[in-house]
């Protein structure tokens, strides 16, 4: 079993939503560098316990079988389609069947639920946490694909190297990297090493 109070942070997060973080776990997306961060099932129970609900460390997080982590693959490219379709001109409605009929499969699932224990602390459990939490990746992305209110905020990451998307919080909406402590570092050190 793995989990995170054992394991390492290894995960970027920090996007805004929990759809757009699953996203990430393929990184340089479209690059020749594309580099698969859920290339076995441990990698999949690893995220689950760091970026999940079950994130305390309180709730192990078993170690799901290879078709799970088939599904979990297939469930962040058909979010992918959707953050697309959804940004396109012809909205959701331009999501292929497939990855429509993905997500609304994976959103059906059980859900976390909250319990609060004798010491007042609230800890998450659900019977498989692995697809429970897919289920809140479905579910989350399904509603922000189809929130008028967010979508205006929600962005691709300006490095041409990134691929990541994230939802723009800042007050101005003017945010245009993932992450200033990475994308946009990069982006203002190439920018003085050009004008130097």
């Amino acid at each position: 079993m793995t989990d995170r109070a054992a394991a390492p942070v290894r995960f970027r997060q920090g996007s805004g939503r929990l759809c757009l973080d699953f996203l990430r776990t393929l990184r340089y997306r479209g690059t020749p560098e594309v580099t698969e961060e859920l290339a076995e099932p441990e990698a999949l129970a690893a995220w689950v316990a760091q970026c999940g609900p079950f994130g305390d460390g309180t709730v192990p997080v078993p170690v799901p079988a290879p078709g799970q982590l088939r599904e979990a693959v297939t469930l962040r490219e058909a979010v992918h389609a959707l953050v697309l379709a959804a940004l396109g001109p012809d909205g959701p409605a331009a999501l292929p069947p497939a990855a429509r009929t993905r997500l609304n499969s994976a959103a059906t699932a059980s859900l976390p639920v909250p319990r609060l224990t004798p010491s007042g602390a609230l800890r998450w459990h659900a019977a498989d946490p692995v697809t429970a939490t897919l289920a809140l990746i479905a579910r989350d992305a399904l509603d922000l694909a189809t929130s008028p209110a967010l979508l205006p905020r929600l962005r691709p990451c300006a490095s041409p190297i990134c691929g990541a998307f994230f939802l723009d919080h800042s007050r101005p909406g003017a945010r245009r990297w993932c992450s200033m402590d990475t994308c946009g570092n990069l982006a203002k050190k190439a920018g003085l090493r050009a004008r130097a």
